[in-house]
Formats: structure tokens, C-alpha cells, sequence
């Protein structure tokens, strides 16, 4: 048998069990999640269960919900469709690249091509996504969506059944989608998984309604929203999965946590939604470290105890606690670039989704040349957590060449 180290990413996936895309949201930035799918199809690893929120939550429904030989093109449509803006705005966008075409790639042309997408989608709307409203919601008091929402999200129902095909989701043998929500009337956040429950395009539209730009969506008698209001980042949904299994959670932020002291007010805003929508994921790891280890403890424990001496009631008790898994995570953060703003989750455009998509996409090619990354770690060690980023930044910070 080969050592682990000589063997491909997609042949070490391939010894998990459960192989976990987990998709934060993060709207327009959610194209580097694309460019992180692609470099991972082109490595032939096929994860078996897709789990977003928000953005991340329709990223993961395309996956999901498409064969795999036509995911990559699926999202590529999608994505081409979105970013468009709607109506007159369309002709605009279409001026602006032409005329981006005509100069060499700069932070200034950048940053200008950033604020005019984000313009177009704050005064007009994306198409197959969301529009603006013709009256303010303050014209109403209704409870309707016209009166909660700025912006009417109706054609996304129709955009996703056009993307997404959920009978292949709900089938028996189909790829499983976990995507969360927030209740509005009790604040808890759930998630609707097709292991347990039949997913629709509503399903998709509650995890993504981020008020109070979005309507909230009905699901069961009951209103949900973006559950990027309690928690943008999904692995929770990973964590707590049982029976436990031996688990490769590929998280694919879009925000990050560690960032610069804010100079300007544009820049406190930016700042501000990085540390609200960005995850914990350390911490998360760390504290999941502990319980792995309890479990084994637990399950060594009862092990060397004579059968029959235990307390059957007992025994069933700590029966969920019995684990000898464990649980990797590779994580990728996307990295801002510096004419970006804090608009940047809604600069919808074409030339700003190529530059995400490209960066996921390079981001994915540099984990993959880490082969390491997706070993299991050790039984006694149980998690374990990878981030070429953070490779990178120790290197920089030790004076090391990168």
C-alpha cells in the first residue's frame, strides 16, 4: 500500500465517508465558491453532500441538483444570468465593459467597475434574482412582502426550478442538500435537509431572504430569513450530524475574520461585515477537538467494561457518545482585494464575478498541491484543520519567502 502522502487529494477524499461542501453566503462574492467547485471537480473529488446558507445555499442546490458532468456549466450559466443588471441597466453594464475592455487591469478600473454593479443592483435589481420595488415599503402596513422588503424576489423562484432539478435532489440516491434559515417569529435557525424532508425552490429562496432587502419566505406555516442573521457559516450542520462518521468538510467562506484597523467610515463598514457574516471556525474546531475526544474516551471506557455490568439504560444514554471518528476540515477564505468596498456582497457584474470565480478557483489549485491536507488525522487527535492562507501568513510573519 502507497503512503498516504504519495496519494492524490481525490484518492484521500475518497476514504471519508461523508465528503462535506459547506458554502457560506456571502452574495456576490459567492463566485469564488464556483472557482473553488470547479478546481475540485478537475480533481476529481466529488463531495456527497453540499450544505450552504444564503448564497451558499443556492451555489449548493445547482450542485446538488445537476449531474456532475454538468455542474461546472450549470453554475456558469447561472452566475452569467445574475449578473446582469435588470431593464435599461442591462444596456449600461454592457457600455461599461465594453469600455473596461479598452484599458489595462488596475485597482482604479476595478474599483469603479465594483461601484457601478453595485449601483445597478441597489437602484434596479439583477435579472432572475431580485428587483426593485416601484413603491417604498413604507407605503404599506400590511405585513405583505411589499411592505417588508425593498426589492421583490419572484423571479428567483422561477430561475432556480430552471437551474436546479429537484427530483435528482429528493431522489433516493440523490446527492444530499442541507441549507439553513433563520424562523423569524422564534428566532431559531433550522435546517432543511433532503435526507429528512422533500427541498423546493422555497426552501432555497428562505435560506437566502436577507432582510430588509428580502422578503422573508413561508415554509410550513412559517416565516423564515437568511440564516446569516444568527450564523453565516454552516458547518454547525456538519458537526452535528449522528451517526458520526468519518467527515472531509471542504468550508468555503467569504468573509474573513482577521482584517486591518478601519481608516475610513467606508472602510468601518466593510470591517463591520467581515466580523458579522465571517465564521469561528477555530473556535468551532477547538471546542469540537474536546468533545472527540470525550467521545473516545467514552467509547474506550465502556469497551473495558464487563458485558452485562453496565446499566442498559446507561449504556443507550451514552450510546450517541461512543465515537471513534474523525473530522477533518480544509478551509478557504476568500481574500478581498483591495479596491474592493463594503459593497462588495452586492457588486453584482460580470468582470467582478470573473475575478472571484478565478480567485476560488486558484485558491482551490494551491490546497489541492497540499496532498497533506486531506489525510485523516490520527484516531486520538480526532479533528484537525487546514487553510493554505494561514500557512502563507505564518510564513510571511517568520520572514519566510511565500
Amino acid at each position: 500500500m502507497r503512503n498516504a502522502v504519495d496519494q492524490t487529494p481525490a484518492a484521500l477524499a475518497g476514504q471519508y465517508q461523508t465528503v462535506a461542501l459547506v458554502l457560506q453566503g456571502g452574495g456576490a462574492l459567492g463566485a469564488y465558491q464556483c472557482g473553488v467547485y470547479e478546481a475540485l471537480h478537475e480533481a476529481d473529488i466529488r463531495p456527497n453532500w453540499f450544505v450552504g446558507t444564503s448564497i451558499g445555499a443556492i451555489n449548493a442546490a445547482i450542485l446538488a441538483g445537476n449531474a456532475p458532468e454538468h455542474r461546472v456549466e450549470r453554475l456558469h450559466e447561472f452566475w452569467d444570468l445574475i449578473c446582469e443588471p435588470i431593464g435599461g441597466a442591462s444596456a449600461v453594464g454592457s457600455g461599461v465593459r465594453a469600455l473596461l475592455s479598452f484599458f489595462p487591469t488596475s485597482d482604479v478600473m476595478g474599483a469603479w467597475a465594483n461601484s457601478l454593479g453595485a449601483l445597478g443592483a441597489l437602484f434596479f435589481g439583477q435579472e432572475g434574482f431580485f428587483k426593485l420595488r416601484q413603491f417604498p415599503p413604507f407605503a404599506f402596513s400590511d405585513g405583505s412582502p411589499a411592505a417588508t422588503s425593498f426589492y421583490d424576489t419572484s423571479a428567483l423562484k422561477g430561475t432556480l426550478e430552471r437551474f436546479v432539478d429537484f427530483d435528482r435532489i429528493n431522489a433516493p440516491d440523490g446527492a444530499r442538500l442541507s441549507v439553513g434559515a433563520v424562523c423569524v417569529e422564534n428566532a431559531n435557525v433550522r435546517y432543511f435537509d433532503s435526507a429528512h424532508e422533500a427541498i423546493c425552490a422555497e426552501h432555497i429562496m428562505a435560506s437566502g431572504a436577507l432582510p430588509p432587502g428580502f422578503p422573508s419566505v413561508e415554509v410550513d406555516g412559517k416565516h423564515f430569513w437568511d440564516s446569516g442573521l444568527v450564523s453565516n457559516t454552516p458547518l454547525e450542520r456538519v458537526w452535528a450530524e449522528a451517526p458520526l462518521h468519518d467527515t472531509l468538510a471542504l468550508q468555503v467562506d467569504l468573509w474573513s475574520a482577521r482584517g486591518d484597523v478601519p481608516h475610513t467610515m467606508m472602510d468601518v463598514l466593510e470591517r463591520r461585515k467581515d466580523i458579522q457574516y465571517s465564521s469561528r471556525t477555530r473556535r468551532g474546531t477547538d471546542t469540537e477537538a474536546q468533545f472527540e475526544r470525550l467521545r473516545h474516551a467514552i467509547s474506550e471506557l465502556v469497551s473495558k467494561v464487563p458485558e452485562g455490568a453496565l446499566d442498559a439504560r446507561l449504556k443507550e444514554t451514552l450510546k450517541p457518545w461512543m465515537s471513534r471518528s474523525v473530522f477533518n476540515v480544509v478551509h478557504l477564505i476568500y481574500q478581498a482585494k483591495s479596491h474592493e468596498a463594503q459593497y462588495k456582497d452586492f457588486a453584482f457584474g460580470i468582470g467582478t464575478q470573473h475575478e472571484h470565480w478565478d480567485s476560488g478557483f486558484a485558491d482551490m489549485a494551491q490546497t489541492l498541491e497540499h496532498p497533506k491536507f486531506f489525510e485523516k488525522p490520527p484516531r486520538d487527535v480526532g479533528v484537525a484543520t487546514h487553510d493554505v492562507h494561514r500557512i502563507a501568513a505564518a510564513r510571511r510573519r517568520h520572514g519566510a519567502k511565500t
